[in-house]
């Protein structure tokens, strides 16, 4: 991943429950790229996150309010999983109206894990191709989305994963979209 990604910016969008590794990972992947990535969150201070959905796994610093947030101000959105967060982002409208806002607009948009839960409260999910962690994938099916069991799958600006195993091709994809280049997942699609 060669791309160079000064001047953009990212927003994270996550609350309490976030998995720290799909956080984590993709965030220090885009940043030494060059592109500039920022927590949003429901409120404000720091955010718990998690491993494996149980056990404590620290904190992230909220950069600002996604109630305070403008989809003009940001090139892409990361939406990471753990159970706990995407459930909470999908009871906040002001969550949901910035997720719906962001895919609506066309920039690149990247779930993983339950992270599409809130692609679905947004109503975005309807006939686009996506993948998740398989306990969300009836979920997802249930909105009109076309479920596939793929390590990453982009359709159009939707970037999706299923797990954190996937960290690696999710990043790349991420990057890839937000550079304008294709990966090699696209490439065989």
């Amino acid at each position: 991943m060669a791309a160079d990604l000064q001047g953009k910016r990212v927003a994270i969008l996550a609350a309490d429950g976030v998995e720290r590794v799909e956080l984590e990972q993709p965030r220090e992947v885009l940043d030494r790229a060059g592109a500039q990535t920022e927590v949003l969150s429901i409120h404000d201070g720091e955010i718990k996150a998690r491993k494996n959905d149980l056990d404590e796994a620290g904190t992230f610093t909220v950069d600002g309010l996604v109630a305070d947030a403008s989809v003009d101000d940001y090139d892409a959105l990361l939406l990471p999983g753990g159970t706990v967060n995407p459930d909470q982002l999908r009871v906040d409208e002001g969550a949901v109206s910035f997720v719906r806002d962001f895919v609506e607009s066309g920039k690149p948009v990247a779930a993983i894990c339950h992270g599409p839960w809130t692609l679905i409260e947004a109503g975005v999910a309807t006939g686009r191709t996506l993948t998740s962690f398989p306990s969300i994938r009836t979920d997802l099916r249930n909105a009109g989305a076309n479920v596939v069991d793929q390590e990453v799958v982009v359709d159009t600006n939707l970037i999706t994963s299923r797990s954190p195993e996937d960290l690696p091709a999710f990043s790349e994809a991420i990057v890839s979209q937000l550079a304008g280049t294709t990966t090699k997942e696209e490439e065989k699609s």
